[in-house]
């Protein structure tokens, strides 16, 4: 394929490093990045080649997912609009499978600690007395918008940057989002959030921001399906309403994006991609 190559093992850098054990009867929480199977950790990389068991989101790429070794994997996706499995559920599916002597890795895209749940999960987990890690991995919205060539700080631009939910549990804006607190705010990054574009523009707007600021829809960050739309405050609603409602989106609001006409015609962000597998692994239920 033109502009990709093989990258071969190093076995003699690998046989440098001195992995910690997967044990059995253990779990490992990992975020799986943005999308581009370059941006994993060692760590997840590891966990996808030993782990016994794996429960992945809905929003962890199909090249990562290719990675897994095992043919017991789950999905227990929460992609909004969509199926989903109820957390109670997917707590005590990684007690139950840990204590059944498996190496339960709960796969997650982004970092597990970033709107991942992972919290909720470490504790679910310390409660139960299972032993577990927290491999952190690149958020979408550090990844995602180094990938579509938006710088989040910048000395004489922004000094300050958030990371909000664009829903909650319900599929809604959350009602105590603190707008004029966001709207202070160089730079907002929302998660989640397609759905609810109007909404957090009107709010941002009437918190004082200005209607022709300039935002930006970046989905399927750092994937070969990346698209990078812009707009302002006010014609967010009617932008979003044309944009696949089931792709990842961020949504970024801030002065960096002035920067982005400069950065991203020479930036290099080709995803990395996988050789096809020599054989198929079935996708099984635990």
């Amino acid at each position: 394929m033109p502009g990709f190559h093989v990258v071969p093992t190093n076995l003699a850098t690998a046989a440098r490093l001195h992995v910690p054990e997967f044990s059995p009867g253990s779990v490992w929480l990992a975020g799986a990045g943005p999308g581009d199977p370059g941006l994993l950790t060692l760590y997840a990389l590891h966990a996808l080649n030993t782990a016994d068991v794996v429960l992945h989101d809905a929003l962890v790429s199909p090249d990562i997912l290719a990675l897994i070794a095992t043919p017991r994997r789950h999905s227990v996706g929460k992609r909004a609009g969509g199926a989903r499995t109820h957390q109670l559920r997917i707590n005590q599916s990684l007690v139950s499978l840990a204590r059944a002597g498996h190496r339960v890795l709960r796969l997650k895209g982004g970092d597990p600690l970033i709107f991942g749940r992972g919290g909720e999960e470490a504790l679910a987990l310390a409660s139960a007395g299972v032993p577990f890690r927290i491999v952190p991995g690149i958020s979408a919205g550090i990844g995602g918008t180094a990938g579509a060539g938006i710088p989040l700080t910048h000395r004489t631009l922004a000094r300050s940057v958030v990371f909000a939910t664009g829903h909650d549990a319900q599929g809604g804006l959350p009602d105590d989002l603190d707008f004029v607190a966001l709207a202070r705010t160089d730079v907002v990054v929302f998660y989640m959030a397609l759905r609810q574009a109007d909404l957090i523009a009107t709010r941002l707007i009437a918190a004082g921001r200005a209607p022709d600021e300039a935002i930006a829809f970046v989905s399927d960050a750092t994937t070969p399906r990346q698209r990078v739309i812009e707009a302002t405050l006010a014609t967010a609603g009617a932008v979003a309403a044309r944009l696949d409602p089931h792709a990842p989106t961020l949504i970024v609001a801030g002065p960096v994006l002035a920067l982005r006409a400069m950065i991203a015609p020479l930036q290099q962000a080709t995803p990395m991609t996988l050789e096809p597998a020599p054989y198929a692994v079935a996708g099984g239920v635990p």
